[in-house]
């Protein structure tokens, strides 16, 4: 029965990791952060993607504040933020980030506050659905570890 339960949620975790695979949110950089999990460290993906979280957060938090500021005009600090949310992105795999950051970059570059205010939008919502998925992918690894790491003692009888 527990064997029915840990397959069951591995098919969901494959379904989800496939899901966002195709949907061009996660890419390949992904799967080798994955690799460099072991018993060793079997927490390392989760540890390293809630740091980015944290990060992004704060990096979210001042492009916004820049962008709401009604005197903003330093377009090279938002680039630099934009550059570090990039990097970030790409070393944890999240390819529609990093390409929504892209575009933030180039508005920017072209003093475009309009075009730069919609990026942000944009990216806002990317990262809740990312945060939310991935959330929802260790959720479902965790449950995996711990319905295939129950074992009840055979009793002599």
């Amino acid at each position: 029965m527990l064997g029915l339960a840990a397959d069951r949620l591995r098919a969901d975790m494959n379904r989800l990791l496939a899901f966002l695979f195709h949907q061009g949110i996660l890419d390949e950089q992904f799967l080798q952060l994955q690799q460099l999990q072991d018993e060793s460290s079997p927490n390392f993906v989760s540890e390293v993607v809630n740091i980015y979280f944290h990060e992004s957060e704060k990096l979210l938090r001042s492009l916004r504040s820049l962008l709401m500021d009604r005197e903003f005009s330093d377009y090279n600090k938002m680039g630099i933020h934009l550059n570090q949310f990039m990097g970030s992105s790409s070393s944890i795999g999240a390819n529609r980030i990093r390409n929504v950051c892209v575009a933030f970059r180039a508005a920017s570059e072209q003093n475009n506050r309009a075009g730069c205010l919609r990026a942000l939008e944009l990216l806002e919502h990317e990262y809740c659905f990312l945060k939310n998925k991935l959330h929802e992918l260790f959720q479902i690894q965790q449950q995996r570890v711990l319905a295939a790491g129950v074992r009840y003692p055979m009793q002599n009888i």
